[in-house]
């Protein structure tokens, strides 16, 4: 399966996002309204966009495979267009079908890995150490789609005035890091809205959601929610290894 390719490798790909909301709107897969979806799929495209343009050519395809079938859709009900309509909504549910199977197969043995490490371990470990990927590994808190969905919303909220000067905020991800986790050894816990603010520029908003992600990912915060749909959340996570966030972030680009 293809991933996101901007600087974070865990974004799984378009067909993801679109089973990451068949599922949150508890929709039938074999007969999913397209229409709505649609609408939905784009507002998380623009996110994307906004933090990488050229990196989100695969979820463009998607959009305009789902543009198809909803412009078929509302054609009259000709048998023609049956048949036009039948080859791409079929082909689209096969690839959702396939890699929900390969999700669920996925889920069932981490959880059969968390069951295995509630029992008692051996007393000599002969297996050779490995060396874990940090930034490879997917966020598992919280659904990443869902942090997408609460930072597309704090844009639209927090949209500075415009103006005619154009501004680009560069300022090192390490920096943004660095700040938050400060924030964090104080309050231990920030709610994900605070971590913006009202009128700051676009790049500036982009630049704080990309250190959240770096931060959850390399295991210096968690990231969840206490109800569902409720308030996500920031937490300290306490690590033994060097915050030397500049490193990261160049080992990243």
């Amino acid at each position: 399966m293809s991933t996101f390719h901007c600087q974070f490798s865990f974004y799984n790909g378009p067909i993801d996002l679109l089973l990451y909301l068949v599922r949150k709107h508890e929709l039938d897969i074999l007969n999913i309204p397209i229409a709505s979806i649609l609408e939905q799929y784009l507002d998380y495209l623009a996110v994307l966009e906004m933090i990488d343009v050229n990196a989100a050519g695969e979820f463009l395809a998607l959009a305009s495979t789902l543009i198809e079938i909803k412009s078929f859709e509302i054609l009259p009900g000709e048998e023609a267009v049956e048949e036009e309509l039948e080859a791409p909504r079929q082909e689209l549910v096969t690839q959702l079908l396939e890699y929900k199977k390969f999700c669920d197969v996925a889920n069932e043995l981490e959880e059969r890995s968390r069951t295995w490490q509630l029992r008692i371990p051996r007393l000599a470990n002969d297996l050779p150490p490995r060396s874990r990927d940090l930034g490879a590994e997917r966020i598992r808190e919280v659904e990443l789609w869902d942090l997408v969905n609460a930072f597309s919303r704090i844009v639209r909220e927090n949209a500075p005035q415009k103006s005619l000067i154009l501004v680009d905020d560069e300022t090192p991800i390490s920096t943004h890091m660095n700040r938050i986790h400060e924030q964090l050894k104080v309050e231990e816990r920030v709610a994900f809205r605070r971590l913006f603010l009202p009128g700051q520029h676009k790049s500036t908003m982009i630049g704080i959601f990309q250190a959240t992600l770096e931060l959850v990912r390399h295991e210096y915060a968690y990231v969840y929610q206490d109800i569902l749909f409720g308030e996500i959340e920031l937490a300290l996570r306490e690590s033994s290894k060097p915050f030397d966030f500049a490193a990261l972030e160049t080992a990243t680009i």
